[in-house]
């Protein structure tokens, strides 16, 4: 499919970044703010109360009212599931197919070895893996239904042997389930899927309804009602734990004279086309190369079809020409990209000097959806500045990780004392007192 041809703008700014002081390099670095936040919180949190107190009706109405769908059975049945095969293309079964192998042979290699070691004489300790029991996986369904993001969420999940896998989406206005998140769940082996979306689909999965169960961790992106429900529910003891924190996509690409001006301009607007507050940065030590490349996002504007949300997702982007490729990667420390892509001259050099961002892209054959779908590493990604902290989604987040210590009585007789020594210098004596009570037994 493809758009008429017409002349558009970006109106991207560009900037010398050795000419900004302090307070202006926060400005063109700052994120989008979301607008009227505290309303959505109220919103979400109004909606997970009518989810608690009615449960599946409350879902019915909330679906209607959102998704303009009328539906009586809220999960997916094997009609449903067949349907969906079939309308799919064979070329689409295999490029779904080809992302999973891909997804999984990354993550299958992410897997912890137990720990078991001798601290001290008679003193063993062990650290052993145990998969979630019960998982939510949310994937999103507006105007661009997200099967990867079933593939990101659902893969690690079976690998990591979580029983209970429970998938919510929204309803077409058909009442039906896109085609393509059901063939991508049925190919991970997630069976229970319940057409639901929004911030009433994050209360369901936290707290359960008549249909819906109840999971102990929901997974996936969403809308800021959906972001907004899910630090909520994580919030509170009986609810549900969240992956991430998360906020609108966002990359940063740096890139040198030997960049190709096509390829940056692409990257750049491939990400700014997920979101109105997307935001899409070039760091830069070329102002020629800065210049095609802004010619060439308005050439490529005119052939997108999400134009409209690209062009508002670009007036929060940026181009910024750095007097280096060093300095752009300290701007890419402090900002911490959710994607940072490195359109440099022996891109791999450069990799050991990066310390924050979510993921990273090297060299010019390295576009970024090709993390987004099938190259195997996993697109759910912390945003918003959160990769200074936080790691993207893998294996381990589907599982804890549990210690163990068994003590011998000789154990107990060499390094008890410590353990009483230490509880007293914290004035806590019956620490101190469940130790000296069993050496005292050891003695008699």
């Amino acid at each position: 499919m493809s758009v008429a041809a017409t002349t558009v703008k970006s109106n991207l700014t560009t900037q010398i970044w050795a000419t900004l002081d302090q307070a202006a390099r926060r400005r063109v670095l700052q994120r989008p703010a979301q607008d009227s936040q505290g309303d959505i919180i109220a919103d979400a949190r109004d909606i997970i109360a009518m989810v608690r107190a009615e449960g599946d009706t409350a879902l019915r109405r909330l679906t209607r009212r959102f998704d303009g769908a009328q539906l009586e059975q809220l999960r997916v049945d094997t009609h449903e599931f067949a349907a969906a095969h079939a309308a799919l293309s064979s070329p689409q079964h295999t490029a779904i197919r080809r992302a999973i192998e891909n997804v999984r042979r990354f993550h299958a290699a992410q897997e912890l070895a137990e720990i078991d070691v001798e601290t001290s004489p008679g003193v063993r300790c062990q650290r052993v893996t145990r998969a979630i029991a019960a998982v939510g996986l949310y994937v999103p369904s507006g105007s661009a239904p997200l099967p990867s993001a079933v593939i990101m969420s659902a893969v690690p999940a079976q690998l990591a042997g979580c029983p209970q896998r429970v998938l919510c989406t929204p309803p077409q206005r058909d009442g039906r389930a896109n085609a393509a998140i059901l063939v991508a769940a049925e190919l991970c082996d997630v069976h229970t899927v319940f057409k639901v979306g929004g911030a009433q689909a994050i209360a369901a999965l936290a707290y359960g309804t008549q249909s819906v169960p109840k999971v102990d961790k929901i997974f996936g992106p969403g809308n800021a009602w959906v972001t907004a429900a899910k630090q909520l529910v994580a919030a509170d003891p009986a609810g549900a734990a969240l992956d991430l924190p998360a906020g609108p996509s966002e990359v940063m690409v740096i890139a040198d004279a030997t960049a190709r001006a096509d390829f940056v301009a692409a990257d750049l607007l491939a990400q700014a086309e997920h979101d109105p507050m997307s935001q899409s940065i070039l760091l830069i030590d070329s102002a020629d190369l800065a210049a095609a490349v802004l010619a060439q996002i308005d050439q490529q504007l005119t052939k997108r079809l999400r134009r409209t949300i690209l062009l508002q997702s670009l007036k929060q982007s940026r181009i910024l020409i750095t007097d280096s490729i060093a300095t752009a990667v300290e701007i890419a420390n402090d900002y911490a990209p959710e994607h940072l892509i490195l359109q440099v001259d022996n891109a791999r050099s450069w990799l050991e000097r990066i310390r924050n961002a979510g993921s990273v892209f090297l060299g010019p054959w390295t576009p970024e959806p090709m993390g987004d779908y099938c190259s195997g590493t996993n697109h759910v990604l912390p945003t918003y500045g959160y990769a200074r902290a936080y790691s993207g989604l893998s294996l381990l987040d589907f599982s804890k990780r549990m210690t163990v210590q068994e003590l011998t009585p000789a154990g107990l007789s060499d390094l008890g004392p410590t353990a009483i020594e230490l509880a007293e210098l914290e004035g806590l004596d019956a620490h101190a007192h469940a130790v000296a009570i069993r050496l005292n037994a050891l003695q008699r």
